[in-house]
């Protein structure tokens, strides 16, 4: 009887030992599948897309403008989105398909609407850089966040 009774905690014991590992990696899965890439900011009609020196209520905001996510040397591009009434646009990226450092390094925001749109003194496009600013932990979702780094005019 004492036999059958180590041999069932050994069972038990070595069932654990291989079911803890298999859940962690699922969870492991599980968490990159509920992440998420969120790049957002507000657009500025003004030459660097910006606020302008006489600040947010003093510079308009470019509301229906269309931006483009572009990456690589040739510019595929990754996302589209347009700004609303507030100028607010936000992109939404899966991180399984996307690595951090790639976007950052190889991907800039092109705005594809002429700054004349808002303007008519204003010529030419918007680009900008990505920059990371950190993560938000949404209940089970990471959420990476990234902002435009600065737009400047192309003519």
């Amino acid at each position: 009887m004492a036999s059958k009774t180590i041999l069932l905690v050994c069972l038990l014991v070595a069932t654990v030992a291989i079911v803890v590992p298999i859940a962690e990696a699922q969870l492991g899965l599980i968490s990159g599948l509920l992440g998420l890439i969120r790049i957002q900011g507000t657009l500025f009609c003004s030459p660097s897309g910006n606020v302008g020196t006489g600040g947010a209520t003093a510079t308009p905001v470019f509301a229906n403008a269309t931006l483009q996510l572009l990456c690589g040397t040739v510019g595929n591009v990754i996302s589209t989105a347009t700004t609303n009434s507030q100028g607010i646009f936000s992109i939404l990226l899966d991180p399984l398909q996307f690595l951090l450092s790639s976007l950052l390094a190889d991907c800039k925001l092109m705005v594809r609407t002429p700054l004349s749109a808002c303007n008519s003194s204003l010529t030419g496009l918007l680009a900008s850089p990505l920059q990371f600013i950190g993560n938000t932990i949404s209940g089970l979702l990471n959420i990476v966040n990234i902002i435009p780094g600065g737009f400047n005019l192309i003519n």
